[in-house]
């Protein structure tokens, strides 16, 4: 057996091993000799045809991302390059309703607009800088000439307040990318400066996604009642976002059954990797920020690690409907602007703590004995511009999860550009309280719980 059909037939047991089938994918094996060393997975097409290429079309040669809660920056065409220009400035953004900060983005937005275009376009980026401190744009995971590089001191000078740079290159490779600011980056990505790069590919070896989403990860500190997002901050962080929405403001993606997915997730956040898990259904993961992954080495996953500074992107055939959530396993990146220098008050007894202490502090209530899900502040006093343990209505009951999530609703039919609100199950596939009848039916034996065993002085 040769080495192609080896690979082949090895790429065709691991996709239907998996359980979800990709269909159209095909084996990517053939052409892999002609790219260059270090770029097998980035290239569709050789160096030696990159001059002369036209500028790749939307609707064309590639369909369009959708970036949930964010916008795509527009380009015209100068000479056959695709023009694009980018500006630095403040933005006061709003993360879910009752939470703004001043945060710093490009044109307007946090997180900035995404940068779409083709493998072979040649791109010139004018960035604008309406900061009050200098800055610079890198081109993360880009292959660019070393001065095009923009890594303040090393390839560039930075580019102060009032000035704007030109950026210029060919894309030599496809694939998620991202750009940020590579001057004082501590501060200034720790501020929103941020944003996704994605280069689609001359000539795709694989059929292309009927639904292709990006979403980029972050996370904050912000203090509740502060109005701007604190950069310092090395563990603490208490703003988890997508698309720099915190949920229930992240707006849903939507599939129709049986339509193949593609998601694009990259990781900008300051300090944390985030483990993406999503619910109904298994995917493969198919390209990092280095390349697509060759079929034949894919494995099929519920859950994808998106470490800092890396993207991830993943394939799933939509079969399941319902509304599916995509959100961080990280636990706290599942909660909203709380607090963590407060005491364990699981299993303690407040009763008349609430009273005594409502003499200094009226209004106070002790929250956290029997855990977090209790502490819905939505129908509470709660401190000026903030969101503590903001969760959500769902339609069978509160949602107490916030943060980093989002949702997938799968649908057999959709009204184009709406929200389709929440899946209807078919009678008989809900998990609901059992019955008398269901217990003495299956042999199950249900006693009263003995009573809870008081803390221990050092359990607290």
């Amino acid at each position: 057996m040769s080495e192609l059909t080896r690979r082949t037939a090895l790429a065709a047991a691991a996709l239907a091993g998996g359980g979800v089938l990709l269909r159209g994918v095909r084996v990517a094996a053939q052409g892999q000799a002609e790219a260059a060393p270090g770029h097998s997975g980035q290239r569709t097409i050789a160096p030696d045809e990159l001059p002369g290429l036209p500028p790749g079309a939307p609707g064309l040669d590639y369909t369009p991302v959708v970036v949930p809660d964010g916008r795509t920056l527009p380009w015209r065409l100068v000479g056959g390059v695709k023009v694009y220009h980018l500006v630095a400035e403040e933005v006061d953004h709003e993360f879910a309703p009752g939470l703004r900060a001043w945060c710093w983005g490009y044109n307007g937005v946090v997180h900035g607009p995404m940068i779409e275009a083709v493998e072979g376009d040649r791109v010139r980026i004018y960035v604008t800088n309406r900061l009050p401190a200098a800055t610079t744009v890198h081109w993360h995971a880009a292959i660019v000439p070393s001065g095009m590089d923009g890594v303040g001191g090393i390839s560039q000078r930075a580019i102060h307040p009032g000035e704007t740079f030109k950026y210029e290159f060919t894309l030599r490779q496809h694939g998620t990318l991202m750009y940020h600011s590579h001057h004082d980056e501590m501060t200034q990505i720790g501020m929103g400066m941020t944003g996704l790069f994605v280069v689609h590919p001359r000539r795709p070896r694989e059929r292309r996604p009927e639904r292709d989403y990006a979403l980029l990860l972050h996370e904050w500190h912000i203090p509740a009642g502060a109005r701007r997002p604190n950069p310092n901050e090395m563990t603490d962080f208490n703003v988890l976002t997508i698309n720099a929405k915190a949920f229930p403001a992240t707006t849903p993606m939507v599939a129709l059954r049986g339509e193949r997915v593609r998601i694009r997730l990259g990781n900008l956040s300051p300090m944390d990797h985030h483990p993406m898990h999503l619910h109904g259904h298994a995917f493969f993961v198919t390209e990092t920020d280095g390349g697509v992954i060759p079929a034949g080495a894919r494995w099929p996953e519920a859950t994808v690690l998106v470490p800092v500074g890396a993207t991830r992107t993943i394939e799933l055939v939509a079969d399941n409907p319902g509304d599916w959530a995509l959100h961080c396993h990280m636990t706290h990146h599942m909660m909203n602007q709380m607090g963590h220098e407060f005491p364990n008050m699981i299993g303690v007894d407040p009763a008349g703590l609430d009273e005594r202490v409502r003499r200094l502090l009226p209004g106070y209530m002790t929250m956290g004995e029997r855990g977090m899900a209790e502490a819905d502040m939505s129908h509470m006093q709660v401190p000026a511009n903030s969101i503590p343990m903001l969760g959500a209505r769902g339609p069978k009951d509160r949602v107490t999860m916030g943060g980093m999530v989002t949702l997938l609703k799968v649908r057999e039919a959709l009204e184009p550009g709406q929200d389709p609100g929440w899946y209807a199950d078919p009678p008989g596939t809900v998990a609901a309280p059992a019955t008398a009848e269901d217990l003495a039916r299956d042999g199950i034996e249900v006693t009263a719980p003995p009573p809870p065993t008081p803390p221990r002085p050092h359990d607290h």
